[in-house]
């Protein structure tokens, strides 16, 4: 299962974290994804969405 938005394809980020004594290590920035049950082409299905997604509007929620 990657790590990406089904609606925007937003996915990790990559960089360094830099210590004060200016030491170097890669870090990865993961996006808020949540796992929403939404109407896609009609039907209710599950899919992994990022928040900002969410709170755009872009993803209409499936009613049980």
């Amino acid at each position: 299962m990657s790590k990406k938005c089904e609606i925007c394809g937003k996915g990790p980020l990559y960089g360094n974290n830099v210590s004060h004594a200016n030491n170097k290590t890669r870090t990865r920035w993961l996006p808020n994804l949540q796992k929403v049950r939404a109407l896609v082409n009609g039907k209710p299905k599950r899919i992994r969405v990022c928040t900002s997604c969410i709170k755009k509007g872009l993803v209409q929620k499936a009613v049980k």
